[in-house]
């Protein structure tokens, strides 16, 4: 007999037009708290937001099998997922009402295996440098014992929200 898991998401426009019109900071405090319905992509992989304040992010992901490859252990892309939400978001939450940012590019450095026996993983971005135009950030993927299983920089592209044409 095979597995299953089933969720459900809200539609992603409603967290993209409230992004446009607060701080970052703002918007990420409510979407932790609940008040605005999870992205998509943290429903598809189930990690969820923890904390954030001005220039760092956390996100927890508990790995299961529905997490693996075919060898046996979590996936790649998911660290990246973790790796890359964990680092934006840090970029996010320094920016003003009115600015957006958009991955540039995400290098991985993977340091151990996880499997569901790991257990809760913590992935913590934290901003190194932003100017006008570009953000350098990095996301560190920690177990319970602190120990670093994955390792990550991404630049990211500060730009004005697009009018909407209101």
């Amino acid at each position: 007999m095979g597995r299953t898991r089933t969720y459900q998401w809200e539609d992603p426009a409603i967290l993209a037009e409230a992004a446009g019109r607060m701080a970052g900071i703002d918007f990420l405090h409510l979407l932790r708290e609940g008040r605005f319905p999870a992205p998509p992509v943290s429903r598809t992989v189930d990690f969820t937001l923890d904390e954030v304040e001005p220039g760092r992010a956390v996100f927890s992901l508990t790995p299961g099998e529905e997490h693996y490859n075919p060898i046996g252990s979590v996936h790649g892309g998911v660290f990246a997922t973790l790796l890359d939400s964990a680092a934006g978001c840090a970029v996010q939450s320094t920016l003003p009402q009115g600015m957006a940012y958009t991955s540039l590019d995400l290098t991985v450095k993977f340091l151990r295996r996880i499997t569901v026996e790991t257990g809760t993983v913590r992935a913590i971005g934290t901003v190194i440098n932003q100017g006008r135009q570009t953000a350098l950030a990095q996301a560190q993927l920690l177990d319970a014992k602190d120990r670093l299983l994955a390792h990550a920089t991404s630049s990211c592209l500060l730009f004005p929200v697009p009018d909407s044409g209101r």
